[in-house]
């Protein structure tokens, strides 16, 4: 059952707007270099955290779309009804939202580097982070989502949820892009586990409470 849970969740991701993620952290790069000026060294000293900031950003646009539409059609409480946990209803909306904008986010990140002068050894330490750190941006995105499905300005809500609680994971991956990063890359893979092995349980949490 996970797994067709799975696909339909990166089904449905890729027949909406799956491009726009991407596009928004494209986008934010290309913002960076007119925001702080043409100076190279400074692009390349900053661009590793504009490009954690432009991921952060990405995740949040699809949030209002993970929970709510199911929980507005009943389609959670017909899971409910086949024995399916509500926690596997949170993993596999966790693994199937990261397909759907973790692997096009990877690929996106090196037109990225190039658009903030990032060299060659800062982009492969910048994609070991962002492989790490993006499945804890999916898990804390459908646990926000899960948190704020059906409450009024759902969106604006979910911002104020998510951005907080990723500040860890984002000064972890940001710090793991510089020269001296292994302490930060093992701090940030220590957040994003505990993310990644909490989310369910809180997506699962959310789910039954908006029920009752």
């Amino acid at each position: 059952m996970t797994g067709r849970l799975i696909l339909r969740e990166v089904r449905r991701g890729l027949s909406g707007a799956a491009w726009l993620p991407t596009a928004f952290f494209l986008l934010v790069a290309t913002i960076v270099p007119f925001a702080v000026g043409p100076d190279a060294k400074l692009l390349a000293r900053i661009g590793g955290g504009a490009l954690w900031i432009a991921a952060l950003t990405a995740a949040l646009l699809p949030i209002e779309r993970l929970v709510e539409p199911d929980r507005a059609e009943g389609v959670l409480d017909q899971l409910a009804m086949t024995g399916t946990t509500e926690e596997a209803v949170g993993a596999a909306k966790i693994i199937g939202h990261w397909l759907t904008f973790g692997p096009m986010l990877l690929i996106a990140a090196v037109p990225g580097s190039v658009l903030v002068g990032l060299d060659s050894p800062t982009l492969a330490r910048t994609l070991v982070a962002l492989a790490i750190g993006t499945p804890a941006l999916a898990a804390l995105a459908v646990s926000v989502a899960a948190l704020t499905a059906g409450l009024p300005r759902a969106g604006a809500l979910a911002g104020l949820l998510l951005m907080p609680l990723a500040v860890p994971l984002v000064i972890f991956g940001a710090a793991a892009t510089g020269e001296d990063g292994a302490a930060a890359l093992k701090l940030e893979a220590a957040a994003a586990l505990l993310l990644v092995a909490g989310a369910p349980f809180v997506t699962g949490a959310a789910i039954r409470a908006a029920r009752n």
